[in-house]
Protein backbone atom coordinates (compact mmCIF):
# COMPACT_ATOMS: atom_id res chain seq x y z
CA UNK A 1 0.00 0.00 0.00
CA UNK A 2 1.44 3.37 -1.02
CA UNK A 3 -0.85 5.44 1.15
CA UNK A 4 -1.84 7.77 -1.70
CA UNK A 5 -5.40 8.92 -1.16
CA UNK A 6 -5.13 8.77 2.64
CA UNK A 7 -6.39 11.85 4.45
CA UNK A 8 -4.41 11.41 7.68
CA UNK A 9 -0.66 10.93 7.71
CA UNK A 10 0.79 9.18 10.75
CA UNK A 11 4.44 9.67 11.62
CA UNK A 12 5.54 6.90 13.98
CA UNK A 13 8.73 8.02 15.70
CA UNK A 14 11.54 6.17 17.44
CA UNK A 15 15.13 6.75 18.46
CA UNK A 16 16.82 5.10 15.51
CA UNK A 17 19.98 3.03 15.22
CA UNK A 18 22.97 2.78 12.89
CA UNK A 19 22.56 0.34 10.02
CA UNK A 20 25.98 -1.19 10.62
CA UNK A 21 29.32 -0.64 12.32
CA UNK A 22 30.39 1.82 9.62
CA UNK A 23 27.50 4.16 10.47
CA UNK A 24 28.11 4.33 14.22
CA UNK A 25 30.27 7.46 14.22
CA UNK A 26 27.71 9.45 12.20
CA UNK A 27 24.90 8.18 14.41
CA UNK A 28 26.78 8.97 17.62
CA UNK A 29 27.64 12.46 16.37
CA UNK A 30 23.95 13.11 15.75
CA UNK A 31 23.06 11.82 19.23
CA UNK A 32 25.68 14.25 20.61
CA UNK A 33 23.99 17.14 18.74
CA UNK A 34 26.75 17.47 16.16
CA UNK A 35 29.73 16.95 18.46
CA UNK A 36 31.88 14.02 17.25
CA UNK A 37 32.65 11.42 19.91
CA UNK A 38 36.17 10.98 21.21
CA UNK A 39 38.05 7.91 19.96
CA UNK A 40 37.43 6.24 23.33
CA UNK A 41 33.72 6.98 23.27
CA UNK A 42 33.41 5.69 19.72
CA UNK A 43 35.35 2.52 20.51
CA UNK A 44 33.10 1.84 23.50
CA UNK A 45 29.92 2.18 21.45
CA UNK A 46 31.34 0.01 18.66
CA UNK A 47 32.18 -2.63 21.28
CA UNK A 48 28.60 -2.59 22.53
CA UNK A 49 27.17 -3.05 19.03
CA UNK A 50 29.67 -5.82 18.32
CA UNK A 51 28.48 -7.60 21.47
CA UNK A 52 24.93 -7.78 20.06
CA UNK A 53 25.98 -8.90 16.58
CA UNK A 54 27.07 -5.61 14.97
CA UNK A 55 23.62 -4.05 14.60
CA UNK A 56 20.72 -3.44 16.93
CA UNK A 57 17.42 -5.23 16.40
CA UNK A 58 15.70 -1.87 16.86
CA UNK A 59 15.43 -0.97 13.17
CA UNK A 60 13.71 -4.22 12.20
CA UNK A 61 11.47 -4.28 15.28
CA UNK A 62 10.42 -0.65 14.71
CA UNK A 63 9.50 -1.32 11.08
CA UNK A 64 7.41 -4.27 12.27
CA UNK A 65 5.65 -2.00 14.77
CA UNK A 66 4.92 0.59 12.08
CA UNK A 67 3.51 -2.13 9.81
CA UNK A 68 1.44 -3.49 12.70
CA UNK A 69 -0.01 -0.06 13.45
CA UNK A 70 -0.80 0.46 9.76
CA UNK A 71 -2.59 -2.89 9.61
CA UNK A 72 -4.59 -2.09 12.75
CA UNK A 73 -5.62 1.29 11.33
CA UNK A 74 -6.67 -0.25 8.03
CA UNK A 75 -8.76 -2.79 9.88
CA UNK A 76 -10.87 -0.02 11.34
CA UNK A 77 -10.78 2.79 8.81
CA UNK A 78 -10.01 1.46 5.37
CA UNK A 79 -7.47 3.66 3.59
CA UNK A 80 -7.88 6.81 5.69
CA UNK A 81 -4.43 6.51 7.31
CA UNK A 82 -0.92 6.31 5.87
CA UNK A 83 1.90 5.51 8.32
CA UNK A 84 5.54 6.39 7.87
CA UNK A 85 8.51 5.89 10.20
CA UNK A 86 10.57 8.86 11.35
CA UNK A 87 13.79 8.42 13.34
CA UNK A 88 15.32 10.89 15.75
CA UNK A 89 18.93 10.00 14.97
CA UNK A 90 19.11 7.90 11.79
CA UNK A 91 17.44 7.55 8.41
CA UNK A 92 14.63 8.12 7.54
CA UNK A 93 14.47 11.09 9.85
CA UNK A 94 11.32 12.68 11.26
CA UNK A 95 11.32 15.56 8.80
CA UNK A 96 11.62 13.35 5.72
CA UNK A 97 8.76 11.17 6.99
CA UNK A 98 6.53 14.24 7.31
CA UNK A 99 7.53 15.46 3.85
CA UNK A 100 6.75 12.06 2.34
CA UNK A 101 3.31 12.07 3.94
CA UNK A 102 2.66 15.60 2.68
CA UNK A 103 3.63 14.48 -0.82
CA UNK A 104 0.96 11.79 -0.63
CA UNK A 105 -1.64 14.54 -0.28
CA UNK A 106 -2.70 13.98 3.34
CA UNK A 107 -4.65 16.85 4.86
CA UNK A 108 -3.56 16.35 8.46
CA UNK A 109 -0.87 14.67 10.54
CA UNK A 110 -0.85 12.59 13.73
CA UNK A 111 2.44 11.88 15.48
CA UNK A 112 3.19 9.19 18.03
CA UNK A 113 6.47 8.18 19.67
CA UNK A 114 7.12 4.52 20.44
CA UNK A 115 7.97 5.35 24.05
CA UNK A 116 5.23 5.38 26.71
CA UNK A 117 6.58 7.99 29.13
CA UNK A 118 6.51 11.66 28.17
CA UNK A 119 9.44 13.88 29.00
CA UNK A 120 10.21 17.27 27.53
CA UNK A 121 13.78 16.04 26.99
CA UNK A 122 12.77 12.92 25.07
CA UNK A 123 9.26 12.59 23.61
CA UNK A 124 8.89 16.36 23.67
CA UNK A 125 11.83 16.76 21.29
CA UNK A 126 10.36 14.31 18.78
CA UNK A 127 7.05 16.15 18.84
CA UNK A 128 8.69 19.55 18.41
CA UNK A 129 10.51 18.36 15.29
CA UNK A 130 7.40 16.74 13.81
CA UNK A 131 5.30 19.81 14.56
CA UNK A 132 7.81 22.13 12.89
CA UNK A 133 7.92 19.89 9.81
CA UNK A 134 4.13 19.78 9.70
CA UNK A 135 4.01 23.58 9.92
CA UNK A 136 6.48 23.83 7.03
CA UNK A 137 4.23 21.53 5.00
CA UNK A 138 1.08 23.47 5.91
CA UNK A 139 -0.46 20.48 7.72
CA UNK A 140 -2.53 20.67 10.89
CA UNK A 141 -1.06 18.24 13.39
CA UNK A 142 -2.06 16.41 16.57
CA UNK A 143 0.09 14.24 18.80
CA UNK A 144 -0.16 11.33 21.20
CA UNK A 145 2.13 12.63 23.91
CA UNK A 146 1.96 10.02 26.66
CA UNK A 147 0.50 6.56 27.13
CA UNK A 148 2.29 5.28 30.23
CA UNK A 149 -0.96 4.25 31.94
CA UNK A 150 -2.74 2.70 28.96
CA UNK A 151 -4.50 -0.46 30.18
CA UNK A 152 -3.17 -2.52 27.27
CA UNK A 153 0.42 -1.48 28.02
CA UNK A 154 -0.05 -2.43 31.67
CA UNK A 155 -1.68 -5.74 30.77
CA UNK A 156 1.11 -6.70 28.38
CA UNK A 157 3.79 -5.84 30.92
CA UNK A 158 1.95 -7.78 33.64
CA UNK A 159 1.85 -10.80 31.34
CA UNK A 160 5.57 -10.58 30.67
CA UNK A 161 6.47 -10.07 34.33
CA UNK A 162 4.58 -13.24 35.25
CA UNK A 163 6.43 -15.15 32.52
CA UNK A 164 9.81 -13.85 33.71
CA UNK A 165 9.12 -14.98 37.28
CA UNK A 166 8.08 -18.36 35.93
CA UNK A 167 11.36 -18.61 34.01
CA UNK A 168 13.16 -18.25 37.34
CA UNK A 169 11.04 -21.03 38.83
CA UNK A 170 9.38 -18.81 41.43
CA UNK A 171 6.02 -17.15 41.98
CA UNK A 172 5.45 -13.40 41.99
CA UNK A 173 5.14 -13.40 45.78
CA UNK A 174 8.56 -15.01 46.31
CA UNK A 175 10.23 -13.07 49.15
CA UNK A 176 13.74 -13.39 47.72
CA UNK A 177 12.94 -12.03 44.24
CA UNK A 178 12.54 -8.35 43.40
CA UNK A 179 11.04 -6.67 40.34
CA UNK A 180 13.09 -3.79 38.92
CA UNK A 181 11.11 -1.52 36.59
CA UNK A 182 13.41 0.61 34.46
CA UNK A 183 13.48 3.36 31.88
CA UNK A 184 16.22 5.37 30.22
CA UNK A 185 17.79 7.80 32.68
CA UNK A 186 17.74 11.53 31.97
CA UNK A 187 19.73 14.40 33.48
CA UNK A 188 18.58 15.29 37.00
CA UNK A 189 17.94 18.88 35.88
CA UNK A 190 15.05 17.61 33.72
CA UNK A 191 13.31 16.12 36.75
CA UNK A 192 14.09 19.13 38.92
CA UNK A 193 12.26 21.29 36.36
CA UNK A 194 9.02 19.47 37.23
CA UNK A 195 9.01 17.41 34.04
CA UNK A 196 7.14 14.48 35.66
CA UNK A 197 8.98 11.74 33.77
CA UNK A 198 9.96 10.00 37.00
CA UNK A 199 6.40 10.19 38.33
CA UNK A 200 5.02 8.57 35.20
CA UNK A 201 7.46 5.67 35.43
CA UNK A 202 6.55 5.19 39.09
CA UNK A 203 2.87 5.05 38.12
CA UNK A 204 3.55 2.45 35.44
CA UNK A 205 5.61 0.38 37.85
CA UNK A 206 2.95 0.50 40.57
CA UNK A 207 0.25 -0.57 38.12
CA UNK A 208 2.34 -3.43 36.75
CA UNK A 209 3.41 -4.67 40.17
CA UNK A 210 -0.16 -4.46 41.44
CA UNK A 211 -1.57 -6.18 38.37
CA UNK A 212 0.98 -8.99 38.60
CA UNK A 213 0.65 -9.38 42.36
CA UNK A 214 4.35 -8.69 42.93
CA UNK A 215 5.18 -7.90 46.55
CA UNK A 216 8.77 -6.64 46.14
CA UNK A 217 9.46 -4.03 43.49
CA UNK A 218 11.18 -0.73 42.87
CA UNK A 219 11.89 1.77 40.11
CA UNK A 220 15.45 2.21 38.94
CA UNK A 221 17.15 3.68 35.90
CA UNK A 222 19.48 2.54 33.16
CA UNK A 223 21.64 3.66 30.25
CA UNK A 224 22.62 7.06 31.69
CA UNK A 225 24.54 9.27 29.31
CA UNK A 226 28.29 9.67 29.63
CA UNK A 227 28.28 13.36 30.54
CA UNK A 228 29.64 15.26 33.55
CA UNK A 229 26.22 16.28 34.87
CA UNK A 230 24.26 14.03 37.27
CA UNK A 231 21.65 11.64 35.83
CA UNK A 232 18.57 10.14 37.51
CA UNK A 233 19.30 7.16 39.76
CA UNK A 234 19.59 4.69 41.25
CA UNK A 235 21.20 2.89 38.36
CA UNK A 236 20.01 -0.67 37.79
CA UNK A 237 23.57 -2.02 38.00
CA UNK A 238 24.04 -0.49 41.44
CA UNK A 239 20.69 -1.86 42.57
CA UNK A 240 21.66 -5.38 41.47
CA UNK A 241 24.82 -5.15 43.56
CA UNK A 242 22.86 -3.82 46.54
CA UNK A 243 20.28 -6.62 46.31
CA UNK A 244 23.01 -9.25 46.34
CA UNK A 245 24.66 -7.69 49.40
CA UNK A 246 21.32 -7.73 51.16
CA UNK A 247 20.79 -11.43 50.43
CA UNK A 248 18.24 -11.20 47.61
CA UNK A 249 18.63 -14.25 45.38
CA UNK A 250 16.84 -13.23 42.17
CA UNK A 251 15.62 -10.17 40.27
CA UNK A 252 13.42 -9.53 37.26
CA UNK A 253 14.16 -6.46 35.13
CA UNK A 254 11.18 -4.97 33.31
CA UNK A 255 12.48 -2.22 30.95
CA UNK A 256 9.08 -0.52 30.79
CA UNK A 257 10.46 2.58 29.11
CA UNK A 258 11.34 0.62 25.95
CA UNK A 259 8.78 -0.96 23.65
CA UNK A 260 11.14 -3.01 21.49
CA UNK A 261 14.47 -4.79 21.42
CA UNK A 262 17.10 -2.08 21.53
CA UNK A 263 20.81 -1.69 22.33
CA UNK A 264 19.76 -0.42 25.76
CA UNK A 265 17.86 -3.66 26.31
CA UNK A 266 19.94 -6.23 24.44
CA UNK A 267 23.28 -4.91 25.68
CA UNK A 268 22.66 -2.86 28.83
CA UNK A 269 20.41 -5.51 30.38
CA UNK A 270 21.11 -8.78 28.56
CA UNK A 271 24.90 -8.40 28.53
CA UNK A 272 26.02 -5.79 31.06
CA UNK A 273 23.44 -6.27 33.81
CA UNK A 274 23.63 -10.05 33.43
CA UNK A 275 27.42 -9.88 33.84
CA UNK A 276 27.05 -7.86 37.04
CA UNK A 277 24.42 -10.29 38.34
CA UNK A 278 26.70 -13.26 37.71
CA UNK A 279 29.58 -11.46 39.39
CA UNK A 280 27.57 -10.91 42.58
CA UNK A 281 25.78 -14.25 42.50
CA UNK A 282 22.25 -13.03 41.76
CA UNK A 283 19.99 -14.76 39.23
CA UNK A 284 18.52 -12.27 36.75
CA UNK A 285 15.71 -12.48 34.20
CA UNK A 286 14.35 -9.84 31.83
CA UNK A 287 10.80 -9.41 30.61
CA UNK A 288 10.27 -10.06 26.90
CA UNK A 289 10.07 -6.91 24.79
CA UNK A 290 6.66 -5.83 23.49
CA UNK A 291 7.91 -5.43 19.90
CA UNK A 292 5.06 -5.73 17.37
CA UNK A 293 2.61 -7.54 19.63
CA UNK A 294 -0.69 -7.09 17.75
CA UNK A 295 -2.41 -6.01 20.96
CA UNK A 296 0.07 -3.15 21.37
CA UNK A 297 -0.27 -2.11 17.73
CA UNK A 298 -4.06 -2.12 18.04
CA UNK A 299 -3.92 -0.01 21.22
CA UNK A 300 -1.63 2.55 19.57
CA UNK A 301 -3.92 2.64 16.54
CA UNK A 302 -6.75 3.52 18.89
CA UNK A 303 -4.77 6.42 20.33
CA UNK A 304 -3.98 7.63 16.81
CA UNK A 305 -7.66 7.54 15.80
CA UNK A 306 -8.58 9.54 18.89
CA UNK A 307 -5.90 12.16 18.16
CA UNK A 308 -7.08 12.37 14.55
CA UNK A 309 -10.55 13.42 15.70
CA UNK A 310 -9.12 16.85 16.45
CA UNK A 311 -7.95 17.21 12.86
CA UNK A 312 -11.38 16.96 11.26
CA UNK A 313 -12.23 20.57 11.97
CA UNK A 314 -8.71 21.85 11.31
CA UNK A 315 -8.11 20.15 7.97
Amino acid sequence: MTGRGASVGVVVMAYGTPGGLGEIETFYTDVRRGRPPSPGQLADLVRRYEAVGGTSALAARTQEQVAGIQAALEGGDGDRYACRYGSKHSSPDIESAVRELAALGVTGLVGIVLAPHYSSASVGEYIARARAAADDAGLPAAFVEDWHDHPVLISLLVERVAAAYQSLGVGVEDPSTELLVTAHSLPVRVIESGDGYDVRLEETAASVAGGAGVKRWRVCWQSAGRTPEPWIGPDVLDVIRTLAREGTERAVVCPAGFTSDHLEVNYDIDVEAQAVAREVGLELARTESLNADPRLCDALAGLIRKAAEGLDGAA
